[in-house]
């Protein structure tokens, strides 16, 4: 049976394609963005705790009293737990929910490219127009020009990713405080992407909302995933006003209802790890990011250091091949190391052709052997 016509376009994920190619090869996999190492103890007891104590049956559906309040207790702005956090199946439900919840046909929404591929597939399923906005390498460079020119009286959204997948740009607060004053102007909604907001190694991250007159028309969306190692749990939210609220909740009760009842409590526990659990996982990502950085550069690449989440976009054009995704099958097949071709993040712009994504979220040792088996292309 064929495709529908809304998703006819969309296939298989590109983590899923060349994830099972690393399988094959028995390539180190930096491609997905899944740690190959494990989640904190206390966070795994919590959740064999909740299992024993017998939360194992639906939670609310908007998510369990005891991770709602933790998501607002640790949310940089006064929030109402029970009306204003919505907890999903992870992050990629938020964003379906949102979109579904609050998007109409026709409606059109700013992406920024290079994007989270599930952005497009979502607007496609709303019946949304795309607006696409490029950040230009190799300092992938936000021109105000083009953002100007992308807002119309049809906007209904912008989707906004910082610290950005999977360009690592911590988006500074006057490239914000422009996204505000445009969305402000046109009336339109902000859906900010923050699953890295713990992920910050250079600079700041400032949440969108946090800025003046932004909390009323902000969506911000979190996950626990990429904190604790535990992106298997697949436990998202949302933070927003009310009025957005009811019409996220309305979709999601009909895609998942809720996420898993003894993960959900687990996360309550996680988001109040203690401060120093942050900064020693930040300090230990800040030299994973070295490490790989340091490492494809002597292998040859040019590399723009990311300031934020565990991915490096790095240009291959000085190893003479053609585009990406020739590129990554000589990786993995040469190599034995998988990166992901960045053109399925593009829809405007060819920049993708030229760069390969890779992820740090790996072991040490890890990261070592990978540098080492990508001597092979010098």
């Amino acid at each position: 049976m064929a495709t529908a016509k809304r998703l006819e376009h969309f296939g298989e994920t590109v983590f899923a394609t060349w994830s099972r190619l690393a399988t094959e090869h028995n390539a180190i996999n930096l491609g997905q963005g899944f740690p190959d190492f494990d989640a904190p103890d206390f966070v795994k007891e919590a959740a064999i705790k909740a299992i024993r104590d017998g939360e194992n049956q639906y939670s609310r559906s908007a998510g369990h009293p005891l991770l709602v309040e933790a998501i607002a207790e640790t949310f940089e702005l006064p929030t109402n737990a029970m009306d204003e956090v919505t907890v999903t199946c992870g992050s990629t439900e938020t964003i379906a929910a949102v979109i579904l919840g609050l998007v109409n046909p026709g409606d059109e929404v700013i992406v920024i490219e290079p994007f989270y591929d599930s952005y497009l597939a979502c607007l496609s399923m709303a019946g949304a127009v795309p607006k696409i906005v490029t950040l230009h390498a190799p300092e992938f460079t936000l021109i105000e020009a083009e953002l100007r020119e992308a807002f119309s009286d049809k906007t209904k959204m912008i989707i906004v990713n910082s610290p950005h997948n999977p360009t690592g740009r911590v988006f500074n607060k006057s490239e914000l405080e422009l996204i505000a004053e445009l969305a402000t102007k046109h009336n339109a909604i902000v859906l900010s992407d923050e699953v890295y907001n713990k992920l910050v190694l250079t600079g700041t991250h400032i949440p969108i909302a946090t800025l003046p007159g932004m909390k009323e028309r902000t969506i911000t969306l979190r996950s626990l995933g990429k904190v604790f190692s535990v992106t298997g749990w697949k436990i998202g939210w949302s933070i927003a006003p009310q009025k957005f609220t009811e019409a996220i909740r309305c979709a999601h009760q009909f895609m998942t209802f809720c996420p898993a009842t003894p993960l959900q409590v687990a996360a309550a526990t996680a988001l109040r790890a203690p401060e120093s659990y942050f900064t020693e996982y930040t300090a230990q990502y800040t030299e994973r990011r070295d490490l790989l950085v340091d490492g494809l550069r002597s292998v040859g690449f040019n590399v723009h250091s990311p300031q934020g989440t565990y991915f490096v976009l790095a240009d291959h054009t000085p190893f003479g091949f053609s585009d990406d995704v020739s590129f990554c099958h000589h990786l993995v097949t040469s190599c034995g190391v998988v990166g992901i071709p960045p053109t399925a993040f593009y829809k405007q712009s060819t920049d993708g052709q030229g760069l390969v994504r890779f992820a740090f979220c790996k072991g040490v040792e890890t990261l070592k052997k990978a540098v080492e088996r990508l001597q092979g292309l010098c």
